[in-house]
């Protein structure tokens, strides 16, 4: 048992039912099995993640597809402009039964929140999922609710559409531990979606849950048994601080950015079936990690550079640690 009093497992049984579950998510979502996998190393992180595309790309099936997989409750919530804070935590409602305001519950107490095209709703709103995606908790008149765990926030965002969105300000997109991008499929996995549409003989597809909620919650406390050694940590820190020093950078990473490139270099290395950090796990996770903390100068968005770009260079000139020592922190004198 951990100290939070969730049973432990150790993390090559987390890596094997990670596995189960992208092959589970595959068998709806065709290729990107990369990307996927950074979906769900942001969720056994704990954390939140922002999926970045073109329309029609699965992003909205992404989410309900791990939520299936997952065992979760999950619930969609469609962000528009004149969508109300009230319409995603809830608002107190007169009860003429009870002669009493009872308050009723919004679409953010789930497990997994879908804030499908979270750009196109004023900031009051994206504001509040701020206290939900940090604290776990909502705050409404002044009553504090707590969400029952896990509670994971998967957003969508179109990066090309500017009429009638709101881009989100850095402090909320700092708040997400990851964004993720899936591209254009190849042809072939494009005629594998057609075929498999016409094998199911229906739109909607439906997946067995691979896990549920509370054994989610026991593969991310096994999280915390992955060590990191000292070096690998010190690297962490290393591309954190390279981003702020760079030519082409107004503003860098914050050391959230740090603990994100940790959260989930562990994910990624229970996912492999290790009980140890190792620098690729660190390089796997940097851009999706590090780029959308990143604010650029001006005159970069007119060379067109890109966030992710620059920390391919920090990448490329920070040099990864090469060490098997016993971190400090695990050390016990």
């Amino acid at each position: 048992m951990t100290q939070t009093g969730v049973q432990a497992i150790p993390p090559y049984e987390v890596g094997r039912l990670a596995e189960a579950v992208l092959d589970a998510v595959n068998t709806v979502l065709v290729g990107k099995r990369e990307s996927l996998e950074l979906v769900l190393a942001g969720i056994l992180a704990g954390g939140h993640v922002l999926l970045e595309d073109l329309p029609g790309l699965g992003k909205t099936l992404t989410a309900r597809s791990f939520a299936q997989a997952l065992g979760l409750d999950f619930r969609r919530l469609q962000f528009t402009p004149d969508l109300l804070p009230a319409d995603v935590t809830g608002s107190f409602l007169y009860d003429q039964r009870k002669g009493d305001f009872a308050f009723r519950a919004g679409p953010v107490f789930t497990n997994m929140l879908l804030a499908d095209e979270i750009n196109r709703t004023p900031p009051k709103t994206q504001s509040a999922l701020l206290e939900a995606m940090q604290e776990k908790q909502v705050s409404v008149e002044g009553v504090t609710y707590r969400l029952d765990p896990p509670f994971h926030v998967l957003a969508t965002a179109n990066p090309i559409e500017y009429e009638g969105t709101y881009p989100l300000p850095e402090a909320q997109l700092d708040r997400f531990l990851l964004r993720v991008s899936f591209g254009y499929p190849t042809a072939d996995e494009e005629w594998e979606v057609m075929r498999r549409r016409m094998s199911r003989r229906q739109e909607e597809s439906q997946l067995a849950p691979v896990v549920n909620a509370q054994t989610l919650q026991i593969m991310q406390a096994a999280l915390e048994s992955v060590a990191v050694e000292d070096s690998i940590g010190r690297y962490i820190v290393s591309l954190a601080a390279a981003t702020r020093e760079h030519n082409a950078v107004l503003v860098g990473s914050s050391p959230r950015g740090s603990l994100a490139l940790l959260l989930l270099a562990r994910a990624r290395a229970a996912m492999a079936g290790r009980d140890y950090v190792v620098p690729e796990d660190v390089k796997d996770v940097a851009v999706p990690a590090l780029a959308h903390r990143i604010t650029l100068r001006p005159e970069m968005w007119l060379r067109q550079v890109n966030p992710a770009f620059v920390v391919q260079e920090v990448l490329s000139a920070v040099p990864a640690p090469a060490s098997g020592a016993l971190p400090t922190y695990a050390r016990h004198d």
